[in-house]
């Protein structure tokens, strides 16, 4: 018990939870040498594979993860969302994330919860005991973090929001691994002083740069590449830093770690708008069509990433085309064209088409997609709107995201990790702290 806890009498049960973004639970369940950490909690406490979410995407995920609920209650489906009754797009911020956060039950409990770099948190929140905000947040600390205290420390050690993946593009990939290391030092860094300040209930903290790791080497580790023994190496500090957070943690914490959605190494990037024009559901106005906006008004179908797929409805979108009556029997249509798209060596690109209604449900679910299209491992749905030559291709990016194989590590043997999925957590984590919510306020279910 820490001495916050002492002063103030307080010995309800705390949580430290650490987001390794992107880590495939097969990834350390498979090289015990490189992750010795990691397994020792599995061995100690549970650990599993675990489903991400429908789309894993991580936009989508955190928000999920987060609050226990669907991007239907969330009200964030990817990277990319649209307005209601208008072709207009925006990225979805924190403040477009509708349902309570876990942090938010926390400090409505009268306790207190350090969140450090979760993606889309961006604005930081004023009713949080501190906060730095993760991916899509400005890199400006002024406005990035909070309290004042926060953002001082960081601008002391040139904290790094995030790693600078335009270097992942370059061949010689040296530059991108040098960042990803100062990038995982900086957040390791901070990580340590937060967590032995000791003032918390709930520590809430994500490591990103995995993430991006595994977008440009995860081929390298599955297929022997050129810089195996450097995405390993990478990984060996990854778990080193767990271990010693788990050290620096008081006996009275739980801790958890977890990713948002799994890898795999990335064989086809598929530009599904490209293949709905070429199969005569998308059209544009414009020869040069940039944007959701230039479609036509005899287009019955556009597509968002990862592999969200939208009909052009009339009632809904301003220039519909396809009527009301008719939406069951088009989704089928498309929904059977997509089963059977095959890549360019005949394979079938789709592991499964999500209807919208198995999918999503809740107050936010009037933007939701009609279709989701989950990828066999290897095909990387994309969209975009400005045309591609071919539907297949492939650029710098060599791993891509799966719904399979995230990871869930809990040193607490008396939690039990069977069928679970990414709306778990936070339900979970509520009941380790003792904190009461009702069963149905959220899609998954405690796990302790």
């Amino acid at each position: 018990m820490g001495l916050f806890d002492r002063l103030r009498g307080d010995d309800a049960p705390r949580v430290a939870f650490f987001g390794i973004d992107g880590v495939p639970y097969s990834l350390v369940a498979d090289n015990e040498d490189v992750f010795p950490n990691l397994n020792e909690i599995a061995r100690e406490g549970s650990a599993a594979a675990i489903e991400s979410i429908v789309p894993p995407e991580s936009s989508a995920c955190w928000p999920s993860l987060t609050t226990g609920v669907n991007p239907g209650e969330t009200g964030v489906y990817g990277f990319q969302d649209r307005e209601t009754g208008t072709y207009d797009t925006y990225v979805p911020m924190g403040d477009d994330v509708q349902a309570k956060r876990l942090w938010d039950r926390v400090q409505e409990d009268g306790r207190d919860a350090t969140v450090l770099n979760v993606p889309v948190t961006f604005p930081p929140q004023r009713n949080v005991q501190r906060q730095v905000s993760g991916f899509l947040s400005v890199d400006d600390m002024s406005k990035a973090a909070q309290p004042e205290e926060l953002q001082q420390y960081l601008d002391s050690i040139d904290y790094n929001l995030d790693v600078n993946a335009k270097l992942g593009h370059e061949d010689d990939k040296s530059a991108f691994i040098e960042n990803a290391h100062e990038t995982l030092d900086k957040r390791f860094q901070t990580f340590e002083h937060y967590v032995e300040k000791d003032d918390w209930d709930l520590f809430f903290g994500v490591f990103m740069t995995t993430d991006r790791v595994n977008h440009f080497l995860f081929e390298h580790y599955e297929r022997d590449g050129e810089y195996r023994d450097e995405f390993l190496e990478f990984y060996r500090k990854v778990d080193e830093y767990i271990g010693k957070l788990r050290d620096a943690l008081p006996d009275d914490v739980t801790m958890l770690v977890a990713s948002d959605h799994g890898f795999t190494t990335l064989d086809h990037e598929v530009h599904l708008n490209e293949w709905l024009r070429r199969e005569g559901w998308l059209s544009f106005d414009t020869d040069e069509p940039s944007e959701l906006g230039d479609i036509s008004d005899d287009t019955r179908a556009y597509s968002f990433i990862p592999g969200r797929i939208y009909l052009n409805l009339e009632g809904r979108e301003p220039r519909g085309s396809v009527p009301e009556a008719e939406y069951e029997g088009v989704r089928d249509e498309l929904k059977a064209e997509l089963e059977a798209l095959e890549g360019p060596n005949g394979e079938p690109v789709a592991e499964r088409v999500v209807e919208q209604e198995q999918a999503f449900r809740g107050d936010h679910d009037d933007i939701a997609p009609d279709l989701v299209v989950i990828p066999n491992h290897g095909f990387d749905l994309k969209a975009g709107f400005k045309g591609h030559d071919d539907v297949f291709g492939k650029d710098a990016r060599n791993g891509m995201h799966s719904f399979d194989n995230a990871a869930l590590f809990v040193d607490d043997p008396e939690v039990t990790i069977s069928d679970a999925d990414l709306f778990d957590v936070t339900p979970t984590i509520l009941e380790l702290m003792e904190i009461e919510f009702e069963r149905t306020e959220f899609d998954g279910g405690s796990l302790a």
